[in-house]
């Protein structure tokens, strides 16, 4: 039985326009929108004979892997998972498959080959979210393309699309000295990704250009440095006293560390200030909309399926590191005081 446009339709309570839109990747449809008629298609089993065409004549198709550590499949991971959702969709709209495979943290202990690139059944790899250096070496030696997402590697000659970190960590934290704070800590184990050590140099830089020295407990860990799971419980130990804003290296560990305050019955933003990044709201923790510094994760993942596709085909592309640029957006979460006598 032929699955027609129309039957997507009906079962996503949409209209056959936005099913063709979204499939086209035309403007006019939402991107939760467009995610759910793309698994719908697929699940359905809907083939575009156009596109079809088109391929046979062109001769061009491609498979596109995704790999991705288990440990970005947190429960409260939303970004990783809405970044996974924008690569898939935007390969549909290239007119490309795209196949996944989670990564253990045994697999990458031991150097275990991706099964994808064993059986040689994708053309190239988008790494998504940051794998340790030993294993990106075993992953190169497949000689496959390869296409960083989210994180830079040591590799003198990478590939990588990342948000950017440093900048937007400075811009947060000077947004704070404006707010009228000085004392103001950072949260994010340094180290244990490339973005939240960009981050914390960003952090430095703006404390740096303000003439304040950061104290040592003014840096505090939000996760393991060996399997990046955050633990409330080990890690956001709070100083004393307590600094009056914290920047955070993403929105989950601000709803912890708000999480944390709370309990010691404060209250944000009258008793502290509290920033995050990246724009995610996490309402199984915290309630609170913070302010934040958006990523902009819809054209990080364009840009890394386009720059991929462009070197598989050989074609021209901005190689090295690609920094997609974002923006603060003010919330709730932070209290204009006067330090100026700190």
């Amino acid at each position: 039985m032929t699955v027609r446009m129309k039957d997507i339709a009906k079962k996503a309570g949409v209209s056959t326009v936005t099913v063709s839109k979204a499939l086209s990747g035309q403007r006019g449809v939402s991107e939760q929108m467009r995610s759910e008629i793309i698994r719908l298609a697929g699940e359905m089993g809907y083939v575009n004979h156009a596109a079809a065409a088109r391929k046979e004549r062109s001769g061009i198709s491609y498979t596109i892997g995704i790999l991705m550590a288990n440990r970005f499949f947190d429960r409260y991971n939303s970004f990783y998972g809405n970044l996974l959702q924008l690569v898939s969709a935007e390969a549909s709209v290239m007119e490309c498959s795209t196949m996944l495979e989670i990564v253990s943290d045994e697999m990458e202990r031991n150097g275990t080959v991706p099964r994808m690139l064993r059986e040689e059944t994708v053309d190239g790899v988008i790494v998504l979210g940051s794998m340790e250096e030993e294993y990106l070496k075993v992953l190169r030696e497949r000689e496959v393309p390869l296409m960083y997402l989210d994180f830079t590697s040591r590799e003198e000659r990478c590939d990588c699309v990342i948000s950017d970190s440093f900048y937007g960590a400075s811009q947060m934290t000077d947004y704070l000295f404006r707010r009228g704070h000085r004392r103001i800590a950072y949260v994010g184990t340094v180290l244990s990704t490339t973005s939240i050590t960009d981050r914390y140099l960003g952090y430095l830089k703006s404390m740096m250009e303000h003439q304040v020295q950061p104290l040592e407990e003014w840096i505090i860990d939000d996760r393991d440095l060996e399997t990046g799971m955050m633990d409330t419980d080990r890690f956001f130990r709070l100083p004393d006293p307590l600094p009056s804003a914290f920047v955070c290296n993403c929105d989950l560990a601000a709803a912890y560390l708000l999480k944390k305050l709370e309990e010691r019955g404060l209250t944000c933003p009258d008793d502290v200030s509290v920033t995050g990044f990246d724009n995610f709201a996490y309402p199984g923790i915290s309630e609170h909309q913070f302010t934040t510094y958006e990523v902009d994760v819809k054209e990080m993942a364009r840009k890394a399926v386009h720059n991929l596709l462009h070197k598989l085909n050989g074609e021209y592309y901005r190689r090295g590191v690609v920094i997609v640029t974002g923006r603060l957006v003010e919330r709730e979460t932070v209290k204009t005081i006067d330090e100026r006598h700190f």
